[in-house]
């Protein structure tokens, strides 16, 4: 944690990511440096073949609360379009964008993101999902999921002493244990998964915004490596949590001193 941080200073701000108030109130003057965020991927409404919605299916984690469906893709493009030109204006020039989705959300993002000057995509971050060990030498990877880390520019070349860049990392859900104390959020993605890419994209004392805080595990994960989290999340309920989540990791950092 940055050494002017205090649990005090750092909340969750309950804001809309397509309205212009809760950027203002999360960084003030301040850009970020990182667009880090999860937003809700392309879910279209479940419907019977006469329009009639389906039921959801009980003790599914996709149609738990807070998960956001959509009646077509136009829609969530145009959904993508909207609060990525709010994020984008409050970043410095050079800060990449880190946005996790599905494969129909893919195009609709990088659209928008091309239409704001993001017109490289530097690669595809996968997590593979583990589930289950079947023997010493297999895991079971259940699904994955994707973030999309996009640029104004190309990315430079690595110079032979350079590491790598990371590009997949396999995890459990709750690899953690942090998932059920902090709300069993469906979106929540534990420290491993996160942790390349903070460290790959951002450096200590940036600052790293998030849109769509969901269980706060972006902004946790950013506290955690010295960044500074600025975040935002509609649901009333969840902007608390994180909010509580950040000051308890701030107080346990301070205290790991």
């Amino acid at each position: 944690m940055t050494s002017d941080l205090t649990p005090e200073s750092l909340r969750c701000v309950r804001a809309d990511s397509r309205e212009p108030e809760g950027y203002r109130a999360a960084l003030g003057d301040t850009r970020a440096s990182l667009l880090h965020t999860d937003p809700p991927y392309c879910l279209l409404t479940r419907r019977r073949k006469g329009g009639d919605l389906r039921d959801p299916r009980a003790n599914k984690k996709i149609d738990r609360n807070p998960i956001v469906r959509f009646e077509s893709v136009r829609d969530y493009r145009v959904f993508s379009e909207a609060w990525l030109t709010r994020a984008t204006a409050h970043l410095t020039a050079d800060a990449p964008l880190i946005i996790w989705t599905n494969l129909l959300g893919k195009e609709p993002i990088l659209s928008a993101a091309r239409d704001l000057g993001y017109t490289h995509l530097r690669g595809e971050y996968v997590w593979g999902k583990r589930t289950t060990d079947k023997n010493a030498n297999e895991q079971l990877l259940r699904v994955y999921e994707v973030a999309l880390v996009i640029a104004r520019t190309p990315a430079p070349p690595l110079a032979p002493g350079d590491a790598p860049t990371v590009w997949a990392v396999v995890g459990g859900y709750d690899d953690d244990a942090e998932a059920v104390q902090w709300g069993g959020h469906p979106h929540h993605k534990p420290f491993s998964v996160l942790e390349p890419l903070v460290r790959t994209w951002s450096r200590p004392g940036d600052t790293v915004l998030d849109p769509f805080a969901g269980s706060g595990s972006m902004p946790s994960a950013a506290l955690r490596l010295g960044r500074r989290p600025a975040c935002m999340e509609v649901e009333p309920e969840w902007a608390e949590r994180v909010t509580h989540r950040l000051r308890e990791t701030a107080r346990q950092l301070a205290s790991a001193r």
